[in-house]
């Protein structure tokens, strides 16, 4: 596995800073490339990037396809996003954007070969309504392509002790899930076909670099991270996954 792009990508001290300023969750760069690995991605394909963050998984599709991409987020800057494409020498490739998924989508139906997402559709694709709205925008023959936190199996109304604290917090509780739920919720939408959903394999190395990234004793890159951190080590390894989803649009 040390050929991978992520192995190459992160033995570059100069990108290795990179990803510790810029990841923020678990590495997206590892994410986008297991996801990618179930579907075939061309250089002249457009893919529409929803919740890419800082641009980590842009930059990804970009380095490894050439493919076009549209990075858009709610939360980050795409100035600073732009800035940061040109002096990886790629912003030629990449329209970075400001986007809610939750509204009406600015582009045209069938525009996209792949929708995809890493760390981010859990927050907002929770719902029936989200993958129907989602699919009119890819190509048929296309993909829609997600990868985010989940669980090894539904708490319910069990909720081990030491998540409990976390799950006070309704985002956490309405959003992080099993496989098995999400399943049931991909299975009900019409106009795809499902070509996987499973667990990562990269899950505990996606982790590792990412909480290798914080500092605990001193200062955090964002407000959320103690918290990360202490929802991680009460977790401990038994709980938490990242599931992949992957559905070809017919």
């Amino acid at each position: 596995m040390n050929n991978t792009f992520s192995n190459k990508f992160i033995a570059d001290e100069k990108n290795l800073a990179l990803l510790k300023e810029t990841m923020w969750g678990p590495n997206a760069i590892r994410q986008a490339e297991e996801l990618s690995s179930h579907f075939r991605i061309t250089k002249d394909m457009k893919i529409l990037d929803l919740g890419s963050g800082m641009g980590l998984s842009a930059l990804y599709l970009v380095q490894q396809y050439g493919a076009n991409v549209f990075a858009t987020d709610l939360f980050a800057d795409p100035t600073e996003n732009y800035e940061r494409f040109q002096s990886l020498g790629i912003a030629d490739k990449i329209i970075p954007m400001i986007l809610d998924a939750t509204q009406p989508l600015p582009f045209a139906k069938g525009y996209f070969d792949v929708i995809f997402s890493v760390g981010a559709y859990n927050m907002f694709g929770d719902n029936e309504e989200m993958l129907p709205r989602l699919i009119p925008y890819v190509k048929k023959g296309g993909y829609i392509a997600v990868a985010f936190p989940g669980l090894k199996y539904d708490f319910g109304d069990n909720v081990p002790p030491e998540m409990q604290p976390f799950w006070e917090v309704p985002e956490v509780a309405e959003t992080v899930r099993g496989t098995t739920w999400w399943k049931d919720l991909f299975n009900k939408a019409e106009g795809i076909e499902i070509v996987t959903i499973s667990e990562m394999a990269c899950h505990d190395i996606a982790w590792e670099e990412y909480l290798a990234s914080l500092d605990p004793c001193g200062e955090y890159k964002w407000g959320e991270d103690k918290w990360t951190l202490d929802m991680k080590a009460a977790e401990d390894g038994k709980y938490f996954n990242t599931i992949q989803l992957i559905a070809k649009v017919l």
